[in-house]
């Protein structure tokens, strides 16, 4: 019986379990950093998993990357990963691709983020009525009267304590050209945004299980993110299951 047992100790020191992540992806492997010299990685366990790992990377000046802190738990959307271009609004899914990092917001005051950091208040919205496409997947500073996008479709962000505590805005399907429209007091994109893909996809603050499409950490990590991005290490985030992450 010993004599099973230790055998049994070897083969499952071995073989990894079942569900567990595959071996990090440094990211010289990955194909989409660019000139990017601070890379998060989100690795999720599979397809439809909606358990994940994060890892922060720095380039130094010697070219080569380090991780700068240790890895930390995720949580994806309810509906797994999907390709960012085949992606749906209210699916529940993790947009899998490589994204920009170029401004953050949140709940709580600024924790000394590089980023541009908005500390948003209960008239604070961020937009996804589809019928609305000049002002889809924009932030929006109150919910004007002469407002042409529909409440019912956004966000109200204070009404999320404590995931938007603190967030990273994930650039996927992101609008630009954008500019105030003084008349019916809010933001506008000339560049559109495609209203089927869906809209407001950031690095947040976990709360009690997956997410609607987003990419959660614990409180202390976001903060430790946050710290860390620098607008001019041009950071990005590239998110996919294990098995596809190199290619997203």
């Amino acid at each position: 019986m010993r004599r099973v047992a230790v055998l049994l100790a070897v083969v499952l020191a071995v073989v990894p379990l079942t569900g567990t992540p595959a071996a990090a992806a440094l990211p010289d492997e990955l194909a989409h950093v660019g000139d990017a010299r601070q890379v998060i990685v989100v690795s999720g366990r599979s397809w439809t998993s909606t358990y994940a790992t994060v890892r922060a990377y720095q380039r130094g000046t010697d070219g080569r990357w380090r991780q700068r802190s240790a890895s930390m738990n995720a949580r994806i959307g309810y509906g797994g990963w999907k390709w960012a271009a085949n992606r749906r609004q209210d699916t529940g899914q993790t947009p899998a691709g490589t994204f920009t990092l170029t401004q953050a917001f949140g709940v709580r005051g600024d924790p000394g983020t590089r980023l541009p950091y908005r500390k948003v208040d209960g008239n604070d919205y961020w937009t996804g009525d589809d019928r609305d496409a000049k002002t889809y997947n924009l932030f929006q500073p109150s919910a004007s009267p002469t407002r042409t996008w529909r409440i019912s479709r956004s966000e109200r962000l204070a009404a999320y304590p404590r995931q938007y505590a603190h967030a990273v805005v994930i650039d996927f399907n992101r609008p630009s050209g954008v500019r105030w429209d003084a008349a019916r007091k809010q933001y506008v994109a000339s560049k559109r945004a495609d209203t089927r893909l869906g809209s407001a996809i950031f690095l947040h603050v976990g709360g009690s299980g997956s997410t609607a499409g987003c990419v959660s950490v614990s409180r202390a990590d976001m903060v430790r993110l946050l710290r860390w991005l620098d607008p001019a290490a041009r950071p990005r985030i590239v998110m996919a299951p294990a098995s596809a992450i190199r290619r997203a």
